[in-house]
């Protein structure tokens, strides 16, 4: 079963659309890549390979618009208004999105969140932003140095929204709570894909002693959705009750 619903963010100064297919089960939020829409993951086939877990009761899936993420590929705005809005973005996945799961959830269940390229960085951000949302994090393919793609100065936006920048420093209970969190990195090293991403950020998180792993499926797996077909069914078979 699959429903929508989709209101104006003051946050974001937009329309956001989030879409959900199932009918109870753990809550999983998938974040699209960098152009994709809510049902991005429904066109490409994702919701159908998820299928057996939602069937069994044990996921709800969940998606929504890649409102900072559409906005970098297609550069509309400059490189200090782009990491504005990514950190907005987690703001509003925070205060509007996960709130409007949970509404529909009938109660404040911890979420999974997963995403593949563009939205591998998000899940990432949002775990180690907001630990006490979210339970689980599967990044696939993912590219964590967004900085890269925006180009700028440093800027007080990316340092909120980059986990390479803040982890760090975190301390207090923050980092406690991250500390009783799993993140999956998972790449292949096939075309367009660089595990050393995934190893990078998982330095980070390791030096901070949150729980992570890294699992490289070799060459033969390219950055592109039969991957991710086989990547996101095996990990939340692993992650969910």
């Amino acid at each position: 079963m699959k429903t929508s619903d989709r209101w104006h963010s003051d946050r974001l100064r937009t329309e956001i659309t989030v879409a959900r297919w199932g009918t109870y089960g753990v809550p999983v939020l998938l974040f699209p890549t960098a152009g994709g829409d809510a049902e991005e993951v429904e066109r490409h086939k994702m919701v159908a390979h998820l299928a057996p877990l939602m069937d069994a009761g044990r996921a709800k899936v969940y998606s929504c618009d890649s409102v900072a993420g559409k906005a970098m590929a297609e550069r509309s705005g400059s490189p200090d208004q782009l990491m504005a809005l990514f950190n907005l973005f987690h703001q509003a996945v925070a205060e509007e999105i996960i709130p409007a799961i949970h509404s529909d959830s009938g109660g404040r269940l911890p979420v999974v969140v997963a995403g593949a390229s563009i939205g591998a960085f998000n899940s990432l951000a949002m775990i180690c932003r907001y630990p006490h949302l979210i339970s689980s994090a599967v990044c696939m393919s993912g590219t964590y140095g967004i900085e890269k793609f925006i180009g700028g100065r440093f800027t007080d936006d990316l340092y909120f929204s980059s986990p390479l920048h803040f982890l760090p420093g975190l301390e207090g209970h923050g980092l406690d709570t991250l500390r009783q969190r799993m993140v999956v990195f998972a790449s292949g090293s096939g075309a367009w894909e660089d595990v050393g991403e995934s190893w990078a950020a998982a330095k980070v998180l390791g030096a901070k002693g949150i729980p992570n792993r890294v699992d490289d499926w070799g060459p033969g797996y390219e950055h592109d959705w039969p991957t991710w077909w086989e990547m996101l069914p095996l990990y939340l078979d692993d992650l969910l009750p």
